[in-house]
């Protein structure tokens, strides 16, 4: 089988992306650690939670929500757990699952990290494009994420 080489376009493409990817992630886990002492990640289970009926959710929906494995999920639970943020209790209907619920604590870490969040996506991400390529970009990313998930493992997340 041939390689097929990138072209100089396609190679600028790609190396704007990967740059992107690595340096977003960065921007967004310095907010969030400055102002509510979160990672990036913290907030984002943070946020499915919030957004779960009743603020709830099994482990290993949770899991898939953030594509994060069970035992990384759950030392970051337990990190949360200890800063009261979440609580897991043994889930009703299936007593060999966990839950893992935003507390009260936990909902208003949220509402108070939320709007310095949304202002650095804005600032950085959505801000700096018009809305033209905020279509673009959305017909972009669904393209690759049909490519990487075609399962659509991550979809809950992604298809609003």
């Amino acid at each position: 089988m041939s390689t097929r080489w990138l072209d100089d376009n396609e190679m600028t493409a790609w190396l704007r992306l990967a740059a992107v990817l690595e340096l977003l992630p960065g921007v967004l886990d310095s907010q969030l650690r400055r102002d509510a002492e979160l990672s990036h990640f913290d907030y984002f289970v943070l946020a499915m939670l919030s957004e779960a009926p009743k603020r709830t959710l099994r482990m290993t929906a949770l899991a898939q929500q953030t594509n994060a494995t069970l035992p990384r999920l759950s030392h970051v639970v337990k990190r949360l757990e200890d800063r009261s943020l979440v609580e897991r209790f043994p889930c009703p209907e299936d007593a060999r699952a966990t839950n893992a619920r935003l507390t009260a604590t936990g909902w208003k870490k949220i509402k108070a990290t939320a709007p310095g969040h949304v202002e650095t996506v804005r600032q950085h991400v959505i801000d700096v494009l018009t809305p033209e390529q905020i279509t673009q970009l959305t017909d972009i990313t669904g393209a690759i994420l049909e490519a990487v998930d075609p399962e659509g493992k991550l979809s809950s997340v992604y298809r609003r």
